[in-house]
């Protein structure tokens, strides 16, 4: 139990330190705001799944986006960049071969980048990109830090926040939410006003 409580509290220590880093999301906010085309968000393994998790919040949340698996862009699914994009990589360590590939192809085609990385500044993914969100942590929430936990948690937050904030430049209110997700529990309550969560 006391490896469970230490998770969670490395894991609120991580994400704790978001809101002083912030100031860098207010220029990737700016800076998707201002393409005329789809965002691409891409990585690998645990920061591939994060990544798909945070294309599909753009896409529900008023932004245009698809998640790239880092491995298939570089047999093919580059292709689905174009210019007028913008790609979100993450990459904790910033070294991930195939991502940095990618981004290095997409920034041949004059595509703007933004990293979400915990190498705070000095890596390969770094000095290719326009724009570092920094979500670096301390430690993993393993006792080894080992395990990709706390900081698979702290770029989740960074996404979301991300995300929102975009949300709300863009004036995408409720309605608008509804005509993305017209099924389930929420909504049913964006259209009755009910809470309830069955089903």
């Amino acid at each position: 139990m006391r490896a469970g409580m230490d998770a969670i509290n490395h894991a609120l220590n991580g994400i704790g330190r978001l809101p002083e880093r912030f100031g860098e999301a207010e220029a990737a906010v700016d800076l998707l705001l201002r393409i005329s085309g789809r965002v691409v968000v891409t990585g690998l393994g645990k920061s591939g799944l994060v990544g798909a998790k945070l294309a599909a919040t753009l896409s529900s949340t008023g932004t245009s986006a698809l998640f790239v698996h880092a491995a298939d862009a570089l047999h093919g699914d580059a292709g689905a960049v174009c210019t007028g994009d913008a790609v979100i990589a993450i990459s904790n360590s910033g070294e991930t071969a195939e991502v940095c590939r990618f981004v290095e192809v997409v920034k041949e085609r004059g595509v703007a980048v933004v990293a979400m990385t915990g190498c705070a500044g000095s890596s390969t993914l770094c000095r290719l990109a326009d724009v570092r969100l920094d979500v670096g942590v301390d430690q993993e929430a393993d006792p080894y830090d080992l395990v990709p936990s706390a900081s698979t948690a702290a770029t989740a937050v960074m996404g979301d926040a991300l995300a929102i904030a975009l949300m709300v430049a863009r004036g995408f209110g409720p309605s608008d939410f509804h005509r993305h997700h017209p099924a389930g529990a929420l909504g049913r309550r964006l259209v009755t006003g009910s809470r309830s969560v069955d089903a």
